[in-house]
């Protein structure tokens, strides 16, 4: 059989069983580095306690998370610019490389100053994991075969997401906080070994293409003034503070000049024009909601499980194994079925209706609520993200110029990733505010509960108090926190409209984005 020329797209043909195979073996070098990415966003909140103590560093406890948020979100559009220039395969081998040196010099880390610093140094390489994985699998599998694929990816990163705490908890507890960090170093190896060896893509042609630094400078600078001001306000600042005002303005005038240099720029870094597309827009939109709705349970509903629920760390992340599994479910099953029919555009009104409906279940739950109605909450809205989060970036594979892909999945990513941290953020601030209402409104017979000690609340705390008291806080949270997830439905539901007018192109045969107009 006359071999296929590397890169064209016809690698996974069902009709070349040696390059299906060799397909295969690169798919599950992107899967490991997905892990990778998903895991460092999340798998260090449960060990944070230990670091800070360890290193003195507990005024700087936030920064830990922050810095590496930070930087990959500000990598994301850079990394998707960069492989549509450069090619996909060396900047995705730079992107591991950084990531491995990040996780190595941060498990080192003998300060707090310096463990941050590395941090960021290993964000900077995460950005690039996950935007480097879908737009890799656009190389190398056609649209109609892609929907299969990445439900996996999308399991992969909704797997790593949600059980990133379990994970970072049980190492912290039976090993080393440092091992949170080396853990990546045997994974992130077997990635790379599979990368190098067994991807093979055709390199961009052309000449020597001009690099949009003013754009991505601009885009670095938005991107830093929106990030911090969603981790700052509400978080011991008000958001009409004047650091939250000067960082919003901050971040809108960056991001005007941005808009401005992208229009003249040779090369942009996101280019203006993807817009004018609905089938990039849309998901756009979609995907922000969708980041919503996630990271907002991630991030708010272990706490109510410690809190309200009594349990452990360890337990809280046994506790969302529904959510994994919904998510899991929808992801591949939706992937397959794709595959199979050829039609996507269901899935988006599906999930961001079941997503919906979760929302609206955990909105409900209380201190007296049983855990089973808790987790049929959160496998409803697993299912609900399952069925949208990688099917908004194949939609977007299919409908864009191939010159464009890395920049039109990075966007997506980038978007999503934006809108997830202002959720958090966000909803953070009012949960904290309705609990100072319910701590303050406690039963004046029960001593202790209120204002007093609120910054001080925390599962160790709340078990060594006595039981009216112990109640009494429970029942704070419980009436505090659940009510936030509405705020999120009508934004759920937004994207659900916004899901109906999504043009259903016929998904390409032909691997890459689609042929220039």
């Amino acid at each position: 059989m006359k071999k296929t020329p590397k890169g064209t797209g016809s690698e996974a043909s069902p009709a070349d069983p040696g390059l299906r195979r060799q397909t295969n073996r690169v798919f599950l070098g992107l899967v490991l580095a997905v892990l990778l990415a998903a895991l460092d966003q999340t798998i260090v909140s449960t060990a944070l306690p230990t670091i800070v103590g360890d290193l003195n560093g507990l005024e700087h406890i936030s920064w830990v998370i922050t810095a590496y948020i930070l930087a990959a979100t500000i990598g994301l559009p850079i990394y998707g610019k960069l492989g549509d220039l450069f090619g996909r395969k060396s900047i995705f081998i730079l992107a591991i490389a950084v990531f491995l040196a990040g996780s190595t010099l941060s498990g080192l880390a003998r300060d707090i100053s310096g463990l941050i610093t590395f941090r960021a140094l290993q964000g900077l390489g995460g950005g690039g994991l996950m935007v480097g994985a879908q737009a890799i699998i656009a190389e190398l599998v056609s649209p109609r075969e892609r929907g299969k694929y990445m439900g996996l990816i999308g399991g992969a990163f909704g797997l790593a997401s949600v059980t990133g705490p379990l994970l970072g908890g049980f190492i912290t507890d039976y090993w080393s906080w440092r091992w949170v960090f080396y853990i990546n170093l045997p994974l992130g190896a077997a990635a790379l070994a599979v990368i190098i060896s067994s991807l093979h893509l055709r390199g961009p042609g052309g000449p020597r293409p001009r690099l949009d630094y003013p754009g991505a400078v601009l885009l670095a600078l938005a991107s830093t003034a929106l990030i911090l001001l969603t981790s700052w306000a509400g978080a011991g600042r008000a958001w009409d503070s004047p650091v939250a005002i000067w960082l919003g303005a901050a971040a809108a005038v960056a991001a005007v000049l941005f808009a401005a240099v992208e229009r003249r720029a040779a090369e942009p870094v996101l280019p203006l024009q993807l817009f004018r597309h609905r089938n990039f827009t849309l998901p756009v939109l979609i995907g922000i909601a969708v980041g919503i709705a996630m990271f907002s349970a991630i991030a708010y509903m272990p706490t109510f499980l410690q809190m309200v629920n009594g349990a452990t760390a360890v337990e809280s992340g046994l506790m969302m194994v529904p959510m994994v599994a919904g998510l899991l479910v929808a992801a591949i099953g939706s992937g397959q079925l794709i595959s199979r029919t050829g039609r996507y555009k269901i899935y988006p009104v599906l999930g961001a209706g079941l997503a919906a409906a979760g929302l609206v279940m955990l909105s409900r739950i209380s201190d007296t609520t049983p855990y089973a109605f808790t987790a049929a909450g959160l496998a409803v809205l697993g299912l609900g993200i399952g069925c949208t989060m990688q099917n908004l970036v194949l939609i977007v594979q299919n409908s864009v110029p191939q010159r464009t892909l890395g920049a039109a999945i990075s966007t997506v990513t980038y978007f999503r990733q934006i809108g997830a941290t202002f959720g958090i953020a966000l909803f953070g601030s009012l949960f904290i505010s309705r609990l100072a209402d319910q701590l303050a409104a406690a039963p004046a017979g029960v001593p202790g509960v209120g204002t007093a000690r609120f910054s001080s609340l925390g599962p160790a705390v709340l078990r060594a108090l006595p039981a009216p008291e112990r109640e009494a806080i429970a029942h704070a949270f419980g009436q505090a926190l659940p009510p936030v997830f509405l705020l999120a439905v009508p934004l759920v539901l937004a994207a659900l409209v916004l899901a109906l007018f999504i043009r259903e192109v016929p998904l390409s045969e032909t691997a890459g984005g689609r042929a220039e107009g």
